[in-house]
């Protein structure tokens, strides 16, 4: 069960925005840098930050179903903590997309260094308007 949330927490807890932000960036930079080590040393502090952001989240949405009114302080803590958790948001999405990127990178290098009897590995072949182009129907076939 999550802890009542009260104004003071609220207010800490873009505090802890801050600092997944700062842990985000470097995730990045080691990302960036292809540090595995370093990135896997910011996965513990990375995930005890979320941890104690999701029971804020928790604990607001519970005293929103409770329907009570909300003061206005209340309001304005709240709109500042989601806009810095949309910050996040964007920052860990742009980090996921360098690992994926990454990640098809070193599938293609992976795919031309395994290719069977020296033929080329299949590629997506793009034509002047950047899209891919299909190679014809039996070009496959007749390649083997």
């Amino acid at each position: 069960m999550t802890q009542a949330l009260d104004l003071d927490r609220l207010t800490a807890s873009t505090h802890a925005c801050a600092r997944l932000r700062r842990i985000l960036e470097e995730e990045f930079s080691a990302l960036r840098d292809q540090s595995l080590e370093r990135f896997e040393q910011i996965q513990i502090p990375k995930a005890q930050v979320l941890a104690d952001l999701s029971e804020v989240v928790a604990a607001h949405k519970h005293l929103v179903e409770q329907n009570l009114p909300l003061p206005p302080m209340w309001l304005s803590a709240w709109e500042t903590f989601r806009l810095a958790m949309l910050e996040c948001r964007d920052l860990n999405r742009r980090n996921e997309l360098l690992i994926l990127r990454k990640r098809e990178a070193i599938h293609g290098a992976l795919s031309a260094l395994v290719s069977q009897n020296g033929a080329s590995p299949p590629v997506d072949l793009y034509d002047r308007l950047g899209k891919i182009r299909r190679l014809p129907k039996g070009h496959a076939y007749n390649q083997a």
